[in-house]
């Protein structure tokens, strides 16, 4: 099928975009340019060529369920058939979408920019900063990637946390194990997500990231890309240290002036992006203080559910369930229970694995994560209920403490040794303990220590949850299921603090300081946090050429 390759090739010439361009799920490839020549009402000797610039579904009906595509092509003469076309055809010129740098790193640096810290948001600060001639300092606290890999195995497999080198800490950030989801719903009119995709088809992505309308990568993947990125922003002059973490800063007059890092160096820094992610928690406290702005911000709380996917497959997909264009079925559930809470689906994992994604020992912690090809046999998701600084009182940092709190209670229930607490649905509902499972097998290694859910959460999240299952049972059939499993618990949703910038995308109140990203509140997930890094080293950059 024409797509991303000829994408590539006609990236710079202006093309025409044809929009919901529908056609049967198993069409072929022919029927695309057919599609073309009758959308324009064109001679087939008219037509050059056509890249697939978006490919999603309509499965409102599932019997016969559409392709829908955006579709950018290349004709003999663009203006003229852009002319014929009438108001209403869903045919206009193509954007333009390459990205621009905004500057060029001046020959003397006499400091280079520091990125602290190595996940989705520090991964893109520090290649373009690199890419712009700003030959960055990165500072990660956990390992490289690989052998980060295997510390994770080991708390999943032995029990053996090690405190940093996790899911949280080291290359790749917590983006590494999950679902590698890359899309967001953030606004975007610099086409900065475009950026972040061909980059990462340029470290070996699958190509199909540019165009379908949920590309996802997957855990394995991602090790290898991150360390082919990590490569090039070598080869442009940036430099890693990894196993350090940054212990202290320097504030002179409200202006940053260095670092102090773990091994008891002192690094001279004065624009330093800080993209620490949401678990940093002794960064934060370190933060607040040497009397850096932070406030508290709400976040959520809750659970992991697992469910068999082929369930899930049948409740979106009917009789088209399994079909490989599809892939594995998602979904996006939100409940307003009557007690005033909002409960959410979040971080939807089709065929993938619950994980431990503590970074604190004696504590637990899940997440989820997918392979790309999204075998394995459950579907998870977290289950989640919104809270604010109104639920944990106490000031900027009284959000940790909560979420320590719900982790260590976690630890206990599962019986102190890394198992989870968990519970089958359908007893969740009915307010009794579970004793035993049944068809649903959770995936959540070290292992699942069956029992009551209800002293995991605060009675209002238990609440919302119990009321919300049922109701998402009526949009996905099956959803409340006696033995789908729910695996406590889910805390690290997002950062529960704030580190207020302003538009220059500097500390409100510590110049030379740029809080980015998930951990400094201003991003949640690969992409949104991807972007935010492109634009907040776009904010370094012009700030030391403006010096």
């Amino acid at each position: 099928m024409l797509t991303y390759l000829l994408y590539l090739k006609t990236e710079t010439k202006r093309m025409l975009r044809l929009t919901d361009v529908t056609l049967p799920l198993n069409h072929p490839e022919a029927a695309l340019k057919e599609a073309v020549l009758a959308r324009l009402a064109i001679a087939p000797e008219e037509f050059v060529g056509l890249n697939i610039f978006r490919r999603g579904y309509d499965a409102r009906k599932k019997s016969a369920i559409l392709l829908v595509y955006t579709l950018d092509v290349e004709l003999r003469d663009e203006a003229a058939v852009l002319a014929t076309c009438k108001p209403g055809s869903k045919v206009t010129i193509a954007p333009a979408i390459t990205y621009e740098f905004v500057a060029t790193a001046p020959l003397t640096l006499p400091m280079r920019p520091v990125v602290i810290g190595f996940g989705p948001c520090g991964l893109f600060a520090a290649l373009i900063l690199a890419q712009m001639g700003f030959r960055p300092l990165i500072i990660e606290r956990g390992k490289v990637v690989r052998e980060r890999t295997k510390d994770t195995f080991g708390l999943w497999r032995k029990r053996e946390l090690h405190a940093e080198s996790n899911v949280q800490f080291g290359e790749g950030g917590a983006g590494t194990f999950s679902d590698g989801k890359l899309w967001t719903q953030v606004s975007d009119p610099k086409h900065y997500s475009r950026k972040v995709l061909l980059e990462f088809v340029k470290a070996e992505a699958p190509p199909e990231i540019m165009y379908v309308s949920k590309p996802h990568i997957g855990t394995f993947r991602l090790v290898k890309m991150i360390e082919h990125m990590r490569a090039t922003i070598i080869s442009l002059g940036g430099e890693f240290r990894f196993e350090q973490k940054v212990d202290d800063i320097d504030i002179v007059d409200g202006k940053i002036k260095g670092l102090h890092l773990s091994n008891g160096e002192h690094i001279a820094a004065d624009h330093v992006v800080l993209a620490v992610g949401h678990s940093a928690r002794d960064t934060f406290q370190m933060l607040h203080q040497r009397g850096v702005f932070l406030e508290a911000k709400p976040f959520s709380i809750g659970f992991r559910i697992e469910h068999p996917q082929s369930l899930i497959d049948r409740a979106r997909f009917g009789p088209n369930a399994g079909n490989p264009i599809l892939g594995a079925a998602d979904y996006k559930l939100v409940h307003h229970a009557s007690n005033g809470r909002a409960v959410y689906s979040f971080c939807m994992c089709p065929g993938g694995t619950v994980v431990a994604a503590t970074s604190e020992p004696g504590r637990v912690v899940t997440n989820g994560m997918s392979q790309y090809s999204r075998e394995e046999r459950n579907a998870n998701a977290g289950i989640v209920v919104g809270v604010t600084p109104a639920d944990f009182p106490g000031g900027p940092l009284a959000g940790i403490d909560f979420q320590r709190q719900l982790e260590s209670r976690a630890y206990q229930l599962g019986g102190g040794n890394y198992n989870a607490p968990g519970q089958l649905v359908g007893d969740f509902i009915a307010n009794r303990p579970s004793a035993e499972f049944g068809a649903v097998q959770p995936s959540y290694k070290p292992g699942v220590q069956l029992g009551s859910l209800n002293p995991a959460l605060p009675d209002y999240a238990i609440d919302a949850i119990r009321e919300a299952l049922p109701a998402f049972d009526k949009q996905i059939a099956g959803f409340a299921m006696q033995d789908a499993v729910l695996t406590g618990v889910e805390t690290r949703t997002s950062s529960p603090v704030r580190i207020r910038r302003g538009d220059n995308f500097q500390s409100i109140n510590t110049q030379g300081l740029y809080p980015a990203g998930e951990g400094a509140g201003y991003a949640g997930g690969i992409m949104s946090a991807a972007i935010d890094g492109i634009r907040v080293a776009e904010a370094v950059a012009l700030a030391i050429c403006n010096k």
